[in-house]
């Protein structure tokens, strides 16, 4: 669409850090302020609450609609859907310290971005909390992360971080080799990326908390546009999240609006609904 179009506001306890879809009219989101990380409705309503020090890509869902976090203390838990039952999948150790995850839709693997003895780590878990695969060089030795602070991944397997320490989206192929590294239009201007998700056709969505802007990236790294900007209403947007079912785009306020807006971006949803399938690859 040449304009996104606002779909809904939600106003929320706080300023937002993360977005997590669990149905179209459900999500969770980091509440900065409260350090909570709440579930609430299409309007606003608060369903449930988990204390905890909710920061930026914290917190994610599952295939089955499980809440999956990291706690004060660094290990990483799971939240029935009934909210009734926690379980804890992974527990801390010294070395690392966890500061975002993923629950893959493509095979429930959960992908964990950790800082430890100052480099950037992503380790791959299977659903059970079980390490499959660790990520951490390039193809010459190099450190491929600083400080990863969002993850997500997109309908091919690739590995889609936001590096803060870096200032760039830093991508991997499934197998973990490095594909490419996105830092703003023209390349290398600088990009302050916060949170980060990807779309039914495989596009890369990244906030730029700076510049209030959204970028819209191929799946080989090539920007596209600027899909939301501050005269649209995106003013200091740090969550962000796609509905696969809706194809909706929901984005969390920070800096004092206390805002979630959502938005319709993409025509064509009967098209949409026959290729979300199609596109994602069997790992």
């Amino acid at each position: 669409m040449s304009n996104p179009v606002l779909h809904r506001s939600v106003t929320v306890p706080g300023d937002i850090c993360h977005i997590s879809c669990v149905t179209p009219d459900r999500v969770w989101i980091g509440d900065h302020d409260g350090k909570n990380i709440i579930l609430i409705n299409s309007e606003g309503d608060i369903l449930h609450m988990t204390n905890v020090m909710s920061m930026r890509g914290q917190h994610t869902v599952n295939l089955t609609g499980d809440l999956i976090y990291i706690d004060r203390d660094g290990n990483i838990i799971k939240l029935s859907q009934d909210n009734r039952t926690k379980t804890t999948l992974i527990k801390k150790t010294e070395e690392w310290e966890p500061k975002c995850i993923y629950s893959s839709h493509l095979n429930g693997d959960l992908l964990v971005g950790i800082w430890s003895y100052k480099k950037g780590i992503i380790a791959r878990y299977n659903g059970s909390g079980q390490l499959k695969q660790i990520i951490q060089h390039g193809n010459t030795g190099q450190k491929l992360y600083y400080d990863p602070i969002y993850i997500t991944e997109n309908n091919n397997g690739d590995v889609i971080v936001s590096d803060l320490g870096h200032h760039a989206v830093v991508v991997t192929d499934y197998e973990g080799r490095p594909r490419f590294s996105y830092s703003g239009p023209p390349s290398g201007s600088g990009l302050f990326p916060q949170g980060i998700c990807t779309d039914a056709l495989s596009h890369i969505l990244v906030c730029d908390f700076i510049t209030s802007t959204i970028h819209m990236i191929d799946r080989d790294g090539h920007f596209l546009s600027l899909i939301l900007t501050r005269p649209q209403g995106i003013n200091g947007p740090m969550g962000l999240s796609y509905d696969d079912k809706s194809h909706l785009l929901w984005v969390g306020l920070y800096g004092g609006e206390k805002k979630v807006r959502v938005y319709r971006y993409i025509e064509r949803q009967d098209y949409l609904q026959s290729i979300t399938n199609q596109s994602k690859i069997n790992i």
